[in-house]
């Protein structure tokens, strides 16, 4: 099973879904990880309190590019409140493999723009 999760991610990664910008974003934030150099940005476009439309851009490993481009497919059509409550396990869920505490940061890259921006702030109140 592992295997179908690897090539997964690197399918993600080769051929990334929603990455680039949008031209007028209702939210948008970019964050990185100082420890690896990854960089991933969220672009936004709220209609009726749901994720309409969503960008990534940015630069990285595998899993943070991986990462972002199954958020962002997760999060269309979601609710605001229903972002809000994504979290770490969500996103090991879609990964599908183990992450040690090294890759954790780069896979939680791309939740942790999205949930800042989406809060409006740099850390939420679920963050460890």
């Amino acid at each position: 099973m592992d295997d179908f999760y690897r090539d997964e991610i690197l399918e993600h990664y080769r051929h990334p879904h929603n990455k680039g910008r949008l031209e007028q974003p209702d939210i948008t934030y970019e964050d990185h990880n100082p420890f690896c150099g990854d960089r991933i940005g969220i672009d936004l476009l709220i209609k009726d309190n749901r994720v309409a439309d969503v960008r990534f851009w940015g630069q990285g490993c595998a899993i943070s590019q991986a990462s972002a481009s199954m958020l962002t497919d997760e999060i269309k059509g979601m609710t605001l409140d229903e972002v809000k409550t994504l979290n770490k396990d969500d996103i090991l869920d879609l990964l599908g493999i183990p992450i040690g505490p090294v890759r954790l940061k780069c896979a939680l890259l791309s939740l942790k723009a999205l949930k800042a921006g989406v809060w409006g702030m740099d850390k939420w109140p679920d963050e460890e």
